[in-house]
């Protein structure tokens, strides 16, 4: 089969470690008789360099006819001066509306391997982690109406949480769906008891609720989410949330696995084209370095191969990879411990392409 995908590599160590994935795909594609070919435009810090803007139309363009979008980072301090509209930032949120990208998945998996570099006590994180979080990523406050002004107390500022029932449904069938696969539990994180907002949140929950009877379901206010994620991690199987409140609890979920550098994600709409890129930034002081960790860009190609093109066998052909490469001791320095073998990005990802 054939894929077409739009590879924006972006700031930092984003063509570092977006250079390793392709070098993998390849290898999948020779294996198992597929081919990817790519397309590379730009966004984010580099986009605003050479064309002024973050997210050039030439990009939303080359994505919307891709089979899927490949994004390694965007972001650094040499645009951190400009305005809010022009950041390199900018650059997800307008392709994630421009696509339709209404779901975002993010696992925190722990592996054993790595166990040592969690943050929490042996005796509560148990003999692992494994937590899908689906944040629902193009409603809620980060797209509602915003502005500032100045008034008798002087400048102020607003920004508006507004979801509709379309928008609370769709997902919350999505992170059903998504439960029946796993553990068939869910855990809808809102703040009811406070924000009208999340009223209807939790209602059109419950409503969609009636067609997943096999799914336990359960509520907690984000507050208390948060709380629970430290002090009793395992309880968790699925958890589906806002835009904001998803956006706080899949990086903390995503720290209490040991590294930031190991988590993917998927963007996900109506359609089989998704986004797919590592959860954390763009590094920029190990840039082009060879330090950087390739694993988490490495997993989300596999995210891409199950969720976008329907590929399940390859896709755990690179999730086994990567669990031999770690079970043969080969860190990075970011997940480095005693008695590791520390290699670069480039030998990383040479290692991860001879298990496939």
């Amino acid at each position: 089969m054939d894929f077409k995908c739009a590879v924006i590599k972006g700031d930092g160590i984003g063509p570092d470690i977006v250079d390793q994935a392709i070098k993998l795909l390849d290898i999948v594609g020779e294996k198992y008789g597929h081919s990817f070919s790519y397309e590379e435009v730009l966004a984010g810090g580099v986009a605003i360099d050479a064309t002024g803007h973050p997210l050039p139309q030439e990009t939303i363009d080359v994505c919307k006819k891709s089979d899927a979008v490949i994004l390694g980072a965007v972001g650094g301090p040499q645009w951190d001066h400009l305005p809010g509209n022009l950041r390199p930032e900018v650059a997800l949120l307008g392709l994630r509306s421009a696509l339709g990208l209404y779901a975002n998945l993010r696992p925190a998996v722990m592996y054993k391997e790595l166990q040592a570099a969690c943050p929490i006590k042996d005796e509560i994180i148990g003999q692992g982690l494994d937590i899908m979080v689906v944040r629902e990523l193009t409603g809620g406050i980060y797209f509602g109406e915003r502005g500032q002004g100045t008034g008798e107390n002087g400048a102020y500022s607003y920004d508006t949480m507004m979801y509709s029932e379309k928008e609370v449904e769709r997902i919350a069938r999505n992170a059903f769906d998504i439960a029946m696969k796993r553990g068939k539990k869910l855990t809808s994180v809102d703040k009811a008891n406070v924000l009208e907002n999340s009223r209807l949140w939790r209602k059109v929950v419950l409503e969609v609720a009636k067609d997943y009877p096999e799914v336990e379901l359960n509520h907690l206010y984000v507050d208390n989410a948060a709380m629970q994620l430290v002090i009793n991690p395992k309880q968790f199987d699925t958890i589906v949330t806002g835009n904001m409140f998803g956006d706080i609890l899949s990086d903390e979920a995503s720290m209490i696995t040991g590294s930031i550098g190991m988590l993917p994600s998927a963007s996900l709409g109506e359609g089989k084209i998704g986004m797919y890129e590592p959860i954390h930034g763009s590094a920029p002081d190990i840039a082009g370095q060879d330090k950087a960790n390739p694993i988490a860009t490495v997993l989300s190609m596999a995210m891409m191969l199950r969720y976008s093109f329907d590929l399940e066998e390859e896709a755990k052909a690179i999730e086994k990879a990567v669990e031999n490469v770690l079970a043969a001791g080969y860190r990075t320095g970011d997940i480095m411990s005693p008695g590791g073998k520390l290699v670069g990005t480039k030998e990383m990802g040479r290692l991860l392409c001879e298990q496939i």
